[in-house]
C-alpha cells in the first residue's frame, strides 16, 4: 500500500509519522521548511507526562536530556501565597518544559534512526485529489511532484493549506489574550518551580506574570497584556523584566536575556476534521492556549489518537466507523476544553461584571487558572472518551475499577507470557489491543505454573481468537480491581472495558466494537466513490 502522506514537520507531525512506523505504517513527510528549527529560547512547549511519555516511546531524547520537569508550581496574588503544589510521579506527575526547537531536534534525530519516514523539504502543497483507494498531492518548488498515499493528514498549522484545499471552516476568536514573552538565565527563590503571579504588588508590570522553569537555569516569563493594547517595545519588555525581577529577589539581580517576543492566542476549531481520507491535526484544526490550555500538547493527543486508527486502515482495513471516531473523540475533547477556557475568561479577567470580591474567590479563581497549567480539571487533564461511536456494549460482565471506561488507563507493570517484564505504558502504540488479566502472586510464582494455570489457558484462547490484534498482559495489581479483573485497553491506552473473569463472547464483542466492526463499510464506501469519480 501507498504511505500516508504527512503535510507539515512541526511537532505534531513528526509524532504522527513517528507514531505510524511504530506500528509499522510508513510516511513521506512533506514541509516548506528546510527541515531545521532556529533556536529560539523563548518559543517553547510544555507537554503533559502523558504526552512527554508518548514523546519518549517514539525516540524523541531530548525530551530526557534537555527538557525540565518542574518540581512544583506556586501560586500568588498580590504579596500572599495562595497555593503550593508539589510535583510526585504517583500522584500528580511533573509536565515537561522544553524549548520547541529541541523537540523538534529530537524528533527528527528519532525519524532519521526509522526507515518508515521520508521527509521532503522544500515541498509547497498547492493541490490534492482523492478517489477511492488513496489521496494524490501535489507540490511545487524547487520541482513540481505527485506524491500518492492512502490517508493524507494535514499538520500544517494554522494557516493549513490542507485545511483550504479542503473547503473547511475555521471558526473562533481573535487575540483571546496576549502575551509578552522573555527567555532569560537567571536564578529566582523558586528553583525548578512553576510561578503564577496575578495582581503583583509592582503593578508597573501588568496584572499577571507567569515564571517557568528550563533546563541550565533559563526561565520563561509571561507577562498578560491587553487583548488589543499598544505594542511592546523592546525598551519596554526590558523594563518589565527589570522590574519583575527585582520585586521577586528584593533587588535587581543579574540575568543574561536570551530572547523575547510577543505571543498572541486565539481560540478556533475547524468544522470537520476528517473528509474521506484526508485529516486535520494539531494547529490546523484547534487553535487553543489560553488560561494555560496547551496547543502542542493537545496536537500531540490528536496525533496519537489517530495514529491507531490509520494503522488498522492501512493494515486490515477500517470501517467508516473507526476512522470517524477521530473527529467523534478529539474535536468533542477540544470542544469541551475551548469551551471551558471561554466561559473562565470573564471570571479572571473581570470582564463583563463578573469578577467577584466575596471571600474566598481569590483562592478559586487561582485553582481555576492553575489547572490549565498543571494539567488538572476541564483545562488540563487527559481527555476521557465515554461516549466515543467505539464504545463496547454494556453487559452484566462489565465491572467497574479505579478508571472510568474511556479514560487513560493507570501505568501499572506487566508481565507476558513470556516473562518479560514492563510498564503498560510500554506496550502502547503498537497496532495491537491490550488484554491485561489481574492476577496477585503472578509477580513471585514460576511463570511455568502461571501462564498454564487457572483461566490463563482459557483466556489466551480467547484474545487469539478476537476480531483485531491483541496482546496478552498480566498485572499483579490495577487500581480498582479485584483478582481476574480482565482489561480491555485501546492502543493509545484507553480503557475500553473491564470484565469480572474471563467473558470470552464479551471481549468479542468488545474488540470488535473498538475497531468499529469489520472494514466492509469503508471498502464498499471506497468502490461507490471510484464509481461516481469515474
Amino acid at each position: 500500500m501507498d504511505p500516508v502522506i504527512v503535510v507539515g514537520a512541526g511537532p505534531v507531525g513528526l509524532v504522527l509519522s513517528l507514531a505510524l512506523a511504530a506500528q509499522g505504517v510508513p510516511s513521506v513527510v512533506i514541509d516548506e521548511g528546510e527541515g531545521k528549527e532556529q533556536p529560539r529560547p523563548a518559543r517553547t512547549v510544555v507537554l503533559r507526562a502523558d504526552t512527554a511519555a508518548l514523546a519518549e516511546r517514539l525516540g524523541c531524547a531530548t525530551i530526557r536530556d534537555e527538557g525540565a520537569r518542574w518540581v512544583g508550581w506556586r501560586s500568588l496574588r498580590r504579596k500572599q501565597e495562595l497555593r503550593r503544589v508539589e510535583f510526585h510521579e504517583e500522584d500528580l506527575p511533573a509536565p515537561v518544559h522544553i524549548p520547541q526547537h529541541a523537540l523538534l531536534r529530537g524528533l527528527r534525530d528519532a525519524v532519521d534512526a526509522t526507515g518508515l519516514v521520508r521527509l521532503a523539504g522544500h515541498s509547497r502543497l498547492d493541490a490534492l485529489e482523492q478517489d477511492g483507494s488513496g489521496v494524490t498531492a501535489h507540490t511545487r518548488a524547487p520541482e513540481a511532484t505527485w506524491w500518492r498515499g492512502s490517508f493524507l493528514v494535514g499538520c500544517d498549522g494554522a494557516r493549513s493549506t490542507v485545511r483550504k484545499l479542503l473547503g473547511i471552516r475555521f471558526p473562533g476568536r481573535t487575540a483571546v489574550e496576549r502575551h509578552a514573552v522573555a527567555a532569560l538565565r537567571t536564578e529566582l527563590p523558586w528553583p525548578g518551580e512553576g510561578v503564577l503571579h496575578r495582581l503583583p504588588p509592582w503593578r508597573a508590570v501588568g496584572d499577571e506574570v507567569t515564571a517557568r522553569p528550563l533546563s541550565d537555569g533559563v526561565w520563561r516569563l509571561d507577562w498578560l497584556l491587553p487583548a488589543r493594547g499598544e505594542l511592546v517595545t523592546p525598551d519596554a519588555l526590558v523594563s518589565r523584566v527589570r522590574d519583575t525581577l527585582a520585586g521577586w529577589c528584593d533587588g535587581p539581580p543579574q540575568y543574561d536575556l536570551l530572547d523575547t517576543g510577543v505571543h498572541t492566542l486565539h481560540h478556533r476549531l475547524a468544522r470537520r476534521w476528517r473528509v474521506d481520507r484526508a485529516f486535520l491535526a494539531g494547529d490546523a484544526a484547534h487553535l487553543l492556549g489560553a488560561v494555560g490550555t496547551q496547543g502542542v500538547d493537545e496536537g500531540v493527543r490528536d496525533a496519537d489518537n489517530l495514529a491507531w486508527k490509520l494503522a488498522q486502515a492501512w493494515h486490515h482495513g477500517a470501517s467508516d466507523t473507526l476512522l470517524d471516531s477521530y473527529q467523534a473523540e478529539r474535536r468533542t475533547a477540544v470542544a469541551a476544553r475551548l469551551r471551558a477556557a471561554d466561559q473562565s475568561l470573564p471570571i479572571l479577567r473581570g470582564t463583563g461584571g463578573l469578577r467577584t470580591y466575596l471571600p474566598g474567590a481569590a483562592r478559586g479563581h487561582d485553582t481555576l487558572l492553575a489547572d490549565g497549567h498543571l494539567g488538572l480539571g476541564a483545562l488540563g487533564a487527559p481527555p476521557a472518551y465515554p461516549y466515543s461511536p467505539l464504545a463496547a456494549p454494556y453487559t452484566e460482565a462489565h465491572t467497574a475499577v479505579g478508571t472510568p471506561v474511556g479514560a487513560p488507563v493507570s501505568d501499572v507493570a506487566v508481565t507476558t507470557p513470556d516473562g518479560t517484564t514492563s510498564r503498560l505504558r510500554d506496550r502502547l502504540g503498537r497496532a495491537r489491543l491490550l488484554v491485561v488479566l489481574i492476577a496477585p502472586g503472578t509477580g513471585v510464582w514460576d511463570r511455568r505454573h502461571w501462564v498454564t494455570a487457572g483461566v490463563m489457558p482459557r483466556l489466551a484462547s480467547t484474545v487469539s481468537e478476537l476480531p483485531a490484534r491483541a496482546e496478552l498482559l498480566v498485572a499483579e495489581s490495577y487500581p480498582g480491581a479485584s483478582a481476574h479483573t480482565v482489561l480491555l485497553v485501546r492502543p493509545d491506552g484507553h480503557l475500553v472495558a473491564a470484565f469480572g473473569g474471563v467473558r470470552p463472547a464479551e471481549l468479542h464483542a468488545a474488540a470488535d466494537a473498538v475497531r468499529g466492526g469489520a472494514p466492509g463499510a469503508s471498502e464498499a464506501r471506497s468502490e461507490h466513490v471510484a464509481a461516481r469519480s469515474e
